[in-house]
């Protein structure tokens, strides 16, 4: 007799803003206004835009001014709304490090492109940016840590931003090592394309998800921003690779989706399996 595999059902939610430079207090009540709306809707995922704190756009100097640590109060606040809850939150911030303002005057500039998952009862969990996109580099440096996994109500969910999942070795490595899930807070400059095409990047995490049997939740923003247009191409993907959810005639994308266990949604025919098929022997990744 076959084994019955159990199906889990999630709900989750992309909100797509519009942060602003210079307005740290209203991109802060934005934040809260969205989880306490995502608790009150039992949205088990709620995942919000790349530098949600601050705007994207920031000099050194500004990013210097806004960046936040990763025991701030705010988040800790944030916590709070999610007690009792089965909703975790991924947002991004502008990050600095108490430890590199010890190490020396030129470690104290040191400001991060990272990501902070919140889910109750547990510390924040805090992911640096990998690969960082254009006029980042002249702003923020590279995160040194690989992307985390955290065990959630909704189960593994994998952090990465923006720019990283154009990196295919990334998803896979997550996925490899667990993720049922991954949570991606993104700012998506426009750039053209062909009439009726999906943006770039959708189609990166379109062809990641796919590849390994993965839900892959990516939110961007809205809002023009010192001369930057926005791709606002938020999209959820299923395990099998289509964008699923609808908009509710505003800036949040919902989505229910089913969460079966991996050895079946990674068993794409009578024969054939997404790891199991694998043969990394034959593979040469470039260092």
């Amino acid at each position: 007799m076959e084994e019955q595999l159990e199906e889990r059902r999630i709900r989750v939610r992309c909100a797509q803003l519009s942060p602003r430079i210079g307005d740290a207090e209203g991109n802060l009540e934005a934040i809260e206004t969205e989880l306490r709306l995502a608790v009150e809707d039992g949205v088990g995922l709620l995942v919000l835009p790349e530098l949600a704190t601050s705007g994207y756009a920031l000099t050194p100097q500004e990013a210097r001014e806004v960046a936040l640590t990763a025991d701030a109060p705010i988040f800790r606040r944030w916590l709070g709304l999610l007690e009792g809850s089965g909703t975790t939150a991924v947002l991004g911030f502008c990050e600095r490090d108490p430890a590199d303002s010890k190490a020396g005057s030129d470690s104290a500039d040191v400001v991060y492109n990272s990501a902070v998952l919140l889910t109750a009862g547990a510390e924040p969990v805090v992911y640096r940016k990998l690969h960082l996109w254009d006029t980042e580099k002249l702003v923020f440096t590279p995160g040194s840590a690989a992307p985390p996994i955290v065990q959630t109500p909704v189960g593994a969910v994998g952090v990465v931003i923006c720019y990283d999942i154009e990196f295919p070795e990334l998803p896979r490595t997550l996925a490899l090592a667990g993720a049922e899930i991954v949570a991606v807070p993104t700012n998506w400059p426009r750039r053209r394309r062909p009439e009726g095409e999906h943006p770039h990047e959708v189609v990166h995490a379109m062809a990641a998800a796919q590849a390994s049997g993965i839900v892959i939740a990516c939110c961007d923003r809205s809002g023009p921003e010192r001369g930057v247009d926005w791709t606002e191409g938020t999209a959820i993907i299923g395990a099998d690779g289509w964008p699923v959810g609808r908009l509710d005639g505003g800036h949040r994308l919902d989505a229910e989706l089913a969460l079966i266990p991996a050895a079946e949604r990674r068993r794409i025919s009578e024969r054939n399996d997404l790891f199991g098929d694998r043969r990394p022997e034959f593979y040469r990744l470039g260092t």
